[in-house]
């Protein structure tokens, strides 16, 4: 059992990326691009824009009935954040769910994982295949 026997078989199971992954993968295939990915640990929402975001959202719209996607897209759009208003697009394509890799899949997929010494379960690199 290798040092990150822990990772391969946890951490990515756990997050239940396996789509990401291999997407990013052959992102970095495609445009010959290293991607370095670097986690938060769980959950620290101070470090997340978007959650940030929503807080500002939230105090915009307190006590707004929400009665409609249109309203809600509306009042998105009046916000503001950091002195900007947001580009807000509603976003109607329905996605799958529950898509995952076989094991065997992703297995291959994890050859393709560089990890940082230091911190292996939070930083990984995919290095194009063919650049």
């Amino acid at each position: 059992m290798d040092e990150n026997s822990e990772f391969e078989e946890g951490y990515w199971k756990t997050w239940d990326r396996t789509q990401f992954i291999k997407r990013m993968i052959e992102f970095a295939d495609n445009t010959g691009l290293k991607i370095q990915l670097a986690y938060y640990p769980p959950y620290h929402s101070k470090y997340n824009p978007v959650e940030r975001c929503w807080g500002v959202l939230e105090m915009h719209w307190n006590g707004t009935l929400l009665s409609s996607v249109n309203k809600a897209i509306k009042l998105a759009e009046t916000m503001t954040w950091n002195s900007m208003h947001p580009a807000v697009h509603l976003i109607d394509k329905v996605y799958q769910k529950g898509v995952k890799l076989t094991k065997e899949a992703m297995k291959i997929c994890e050859k393709r994982l560089g990890r940082l010494d230091s911190l292996p379960k939070w930083n990984v690199t995919i290095e194009p295949a063919f650049w």
